[in-house]
């Protein structure tokens, strides 16, 4: 291993509505400095439609905001340029894109610049529901091999091929101008060294694997059955749109001259493959086999490493996927999660707020009903809730059906309301667990990360106490950057493996939330409770748009 005392990595976070950086040392993991820049179209909500679930991001907010990002990282002169041996990328997932031949996205163009339909398709855009289910038929019918088998047996409208099909669907002028269709995560890489080729894009594996429907034992991605059993506009696209598909801790090239000079950089910077923000937040927050690293954030995403040789023909039904060397290498990575969680919040406080959006309000008001909320007992006065205000994500994907809650009586408060959809996402975490679980995958170890462990320490205690179990939060604010600089370093050279790596940069915990056993014993019983209610608002479920 070389000597590293003096080198840092940049971890590149691109999150819903910002992106974050962070210099790291590559000794240690000591974290140097950190930025944040919001998109600025999608702070406008351009492009979006929250009643038709339709939410797009602007390439160009990605390519600006990173750049306001690393010229601040490296603007009081603290850190010399020349030190930065490595770039690390994360983002949402899956986060699709349609770009032309030269790689760059359709948005990039003069004619398809506000075009929605020719934007990244962000993770939380539910368009595509049926396209999903035609997916899942066709997967299902025996006609061709079952290409869900690794990614819990249901195809979701949030992954690549139902958005890209929508999108083809939608608008014919952008289905004859693409060349490929590009993860985000993929596309940042690309981008920093210079790919003008689509065919030449680094593919990540993580993406790939559980978005794409890309494994090993398929070969790569689905055959020509597939996507002529779909719609024959898929045939318009080269096929295959790849074969090979990498693991994070491969270089997807080196910083090319454009972007170094506008970004201070060397050229010549290592630019690591990039993955999906809850794989890498899992790596920076020190996961480890049988370890269950839960992202919170405006959705969850939960991940789980453990031992190829150990899993062995077991299939986990109903989660986003299982794939080799999707998180850390060396290991089959698991991805399960909430499609709301802080969302769920956010919106109860909007709906408090309508006539009063001040920032001032709106800044407080989370707190004063945490605060009041904390008061009162569990399942409070009979109020009950279900998290699916966007859908269900895991177990068993299905984006049509919708939240509920239950027990409102005249005595019923906005705290007790607040409340119920607190235990809401504890009891939607405690499904994921369990189904783990029913599957034959021990889950030994719970660690929390994301923004909000550190902000609401009610929320916390609550999901210890719904699973009965202690949960780890992190020290780190900032985990997903920290694992994306891990890869950085390890695809720099630094370091002879992720694994390696990850041992002296991860971070550290910071707190342990423990259950009370009378409080678990009583959370036992009123998730009983939140079964029931959730088998009647399945039961009511209907298609998009009625």
């Amino acid at each position: 291993m070389k000597s590293n005392i003096q080198k840092v990595v940049i971890g590149l976070d691109f999150g819903s509505d910002s992106v974050r950086g962070v210099l790291f040392r590559v000794e240690n993991g000591e974290e140097l400095k950190h930025a944040a820049e919001n998109y600025e179209r999608w702070g406008r909500q351009q492009y979006c439609d929250p009643v038709q679930r339709q939410f797009r991001q602007h390439p160009r907010d990605h390519a600006e905001a990173m750049t306001r990002v690393i010229r601040r990282l490296l603007a009081d002169g603290s850190v010399d340029p020349r030190d930065v041996v490595g770039i690390g990328v994360d983002t949402t997932g899956s986060s699709p894109m349609p770009v032309a031949a030269n790689a760059q996205p359709l948005g990039m163009f003069p004619e398809f610049a506000d075009d929605p339909n020719a934007l990244c398709v962000l993770w939380k855009d539910h368009t595509a529901v049926a396209e999903a289910e035609e997916i899942n038929t066709l997967c299902h019918s025996g006609r061709i091999p079952d290409y869900t088998r690794y990614v819990g047996g249901i195809y979701s409208s949030e992954w690549f091929w139902a958005k890209l099909l929508h999108v083809f669907r939608a608008s014919p002028k952008v289905q004859a101008a693409t060349a490929s269709w590009v993860e985000l995560c993929d596309w940042i890489p690309a981008l920093l060294t210079g790919v003008s080729d689509a065919q030449a894009i680094v593919r990540s594996r993580c993406a790939a694997g559980h978005k794409a429907l890309w494994h090993p034992e398929f070969g790569g991605l689905p055959g020509r059955p597939f996507l002529a059993g779909l719609d024959e506009r898929l045939l318009t696209l080269p096929y295959p749109l790849y074969t090979t598909a990498v693991p994070s801790d491969h270089s997807a090239g080196r910083l090319c001259p454009e972007w170094a000079d506008r970004l201070g950089l060397p050229v010549g910077v290592v630019v690591a493959v990039g993955a999906f923000d809850c794989h890498m937040g899992a790596v920076g927050a020190g996961v480890t086999p049988y370890t269950l690293a839960r992202v919170m954030g405006t959705s969850t995403c939960d991940i789980l490493i453990a031992p190829d040789q150990e899993v062995g023909k077991r299939i986990v039904h109903g989660i986003c996927g299982q794939v080799p060397d999707s998180a850390l290498p060396g290991y089959i990575g698991f991805e399960a999660g909430q499609s709301s969680f802080g969302d769920c919040f956010a919106w109860f406080r909007d709906l408090l707020t309508w006539n009063d959006p001040s920032p001032a309000r709106r800044d407080t008001l989370l707190r004063d009903l945490a605060e009041a909320a904390r008061l009162l007992p569990p399942g409070a006065h009979g109020e009950a809730a279900i998290d699916w205000l966007n859908g269900r994500r895991t177990p068993d994907a299905d984006q049509r059906v919708k939240a509920a809650i239950m027990g409102l009586q005249l005595g019923s408060t906005a705290p007790a309301i607040y409340r119920a959809l607190l235990e809401a996402v504890a009891y939607g975490s405690r499904a994921i667990v369990d189904r783990f679980e029913d599957e034959g995958i021990p889950v030994k170890r719970i660690i929390a990360l994301g923004g909000i462990p550190a902000k609401s320490p009610l929320l916390m205690q609550i999901s210890a106490d719904v699973l009965n179990r202690p949960v780890e939060v992190v020290e780190s604010t900032e985990c997903c950057a920290r694992g994306a600089a891990i890869f950085a370093a390890t695809a720099a050279g630094e370091y002879r493996w992720a694994a390696e790596a990850q041992q002296a940069m991860q971070s550290a915990i910071q707190t342990t939330y423990t259950p009370d056993p009378a409080t678990a014993a009583r959370y036992r019983e009123l998730y009983q409770g939140y079964q029931a209610l959730a088998t009647f608002a399945q039961g009511r479920a209907t298609p998009q748009g009625s």
